[in-house]
Parts: C-alpha cells; sequence; structure tokens
C-alpha cells in the first residue's frame, strides 16, 4: 500500500486522511501482521507534547496519526498542506468495531472504571453481534501490575486494542508493555470510554463542526477543564500565530516547530 502522506502542523506529522480512509488503511496493517500504534492528537496534546518528550516520542513513532480537533483542519492549510477531515477517537472506535466485526479480527477495552468499560463492551456487542471483544478490563492497576494485565490481552488474542487511561498514563502503558501485548494495533482514546458508555454526552455535530467542542466540555466539567483549555488553546493560537508571520516573512518553512 502507498505510504500515507502527512501534514506538518507544529511539531506533530498528521496522517492526511479522512475517517473511513483511516480505517481501510488500519485494518489493511492489521491483516498484514503489523504491529503499532495509533495516536488521536489534539491541540491540547499537541501542547503537551511540547512539554513531555515522552509524549513526544511516542507520538512521533506511532504508524498512525489522526487529527482529532477540527481546529487543526483548519489551520492545516496555513502549514503547507490540508487534512480533509477531523478522526476522533469516538468515531475510530465505533468504525473499527463495525469493521473488526465484518473482517473476523478481536478487539480489548482497558481502561476507565469496571462499570464503565463493561458498559462500553455492552454497547459495542448491542450494536456489532458479531464482534469478537477478546478482553475487557478497568484501568486500575499499579505499575508493578501492569505486564500481567499486558500478558492477559496477549493471552485473549487481542487484534486491535483500545486503551482509555487519558494521556500519558495511556501511553506509557502501550509503550512499556508493548512487546507483551501482543496486538496488533493499539489505540489510546482517553476520554471515549464514558461517551461511549453514555455517561458524558457528545457535543452535537454542528457544535464539533464548528470547532467548539472544546466549549460544549468546558461547560459540562468547568472545574477540571477550565485551566487546561485556557492555557493550551492560548499558546496554541500564539504559536500558530508566529509561525504564520515567520511563514510569510519567509524566514521558516510551514511546518516547522
Amino acid at each position: 500500500m502507498d505510504v500515507i502522506e502527512r501534514a506538518r502542523i507544529l511539531n506533530a506529522d498528521f496522517d492526511r486522511l479522512t475517517l473511513e480512509q483511516s480505517v481501510d488503511r488500519i485494518i489493511d496493517h492489521v491483516h498484514r501482521g503489523e504491529r503499532g500504534w495509533l495516536c488521536t492528537v489534539n491541540v491540547a496534546i499537541l501542547i503537551m507534547m511540547r512539554q513531555d518528550p515522552f509524549l513526544q516520542s511516542f507520538v512521533d513513532r506511532a504508524a498512525f496519526v489522526v487529527a482529532d480537533g477540527q481546529p487543526l483542519v483548519w489551520v492545516a492549510p496555513m502549514f503547507g498542506a490540508a487534512l480533509p477531515a477531523r478522526v476522533a477517537g469516538v468515531d475510530l472506535v465505533y468504525a473499527l468495531s463495525r469493521r473488526a466485526a465484518r473482517e473476523r479480527l478481536s478487539v480489548g477495552l482497558i481502561g476507565a472504571p469496571r462499570r464503565i468499560v463493561d458498559a462500553v463492551a455492552e454497547r459495542l456487542a448491542e450494536l456489532y453481534p458479531e464482534l469478537r471483544i477478546a478482553y475487557v478490563g478497568d484501568g486500575y492497576f499499579s505499575d508493578d501490575e501492569a505486564p500481567a494485565r499486558a500478558e492477559q490481552i496477549r493471552a485473549a488474542g487481542t487484534d486491535i486494542l483500545f486503551v482509555g487511561m487519558g494521556v500519558p498514563r495511556q501511553e506509557q502503558f502501550i509503550d512499556r508493555q508493548w512487546d507483551t501485548l501482543g496486538c496488533k494495533l493499539a489505540i489510546g482514546v482517553g476520554g471515549s470510554f464514558d461517551v461511549l458508555a453514555g455517561l458524558r454526552v457528545r457535543a452535537p455535530e454542528i457544535i464539533q463542526r464548528s470547532g467548539m467542542e472544546w466549549a460544549f466540555r468546558l461547560a459540562q466539567e468547568p472545574r477540571r477543564l477550565w485551566k487546561r483549555y485556557l492555557l493550551t488553546n492560548s499558546w496554541f493560537l500564539y504559536l500558530v500565530g508566529r509561525q504564520l508571520v515567520r511563514v510569510r516573512g519567509g524566514g521558516e518553512r510551514p511546518g516547522s516547530r
């Protein structure tokens, strides 16, 4: 299969793929027996990467990197290469589970409290009766217990693993346990399990397209999110503005850090 074209935005390279194209590539990747992980990067994670060398390295080493944020799609043309669409983690879980059921591939779920991850498994089983859910486990375990969890995932024969532990813990788990996990693809899906379990309402599609989903989430969890969004959004706007000035002035190529 052809090499995936990527768009450089600040400190990350994003796959220039739609949701459907991403799923096609991932399924082909799994069938060919290749191994790797997929990162869903939004503005907050992009900024976190600049402060966390491990997270930056993890994303740099990913087999797939998708833009999970409409603002990233908007600014991509300013950096020399357009992104066709946002690819959200929640949508990936649904789309990959649907294809996995059809292609007779198995999925695993790890993260969140047990009642939540069980609810996600029940929801996926209801939507896709042919889906084989090989492993279901909560995210409450110590670093010392992580190898045993990874071995359970391997023993279950998991092809695609969804990890919902939040950033950067989910990335640390995938990276440290990669040789043991055995899955063909691992995806950190952050708080998507809450949405999939019906515990958190997702923003209406019109708000998602407007790029204001962050404001919708902020209204749901103001105490937890206000500081993060204030800092990351402000820093992102500053970096984008600074880079545009440099590019237009001829000082740097598009996409540099």
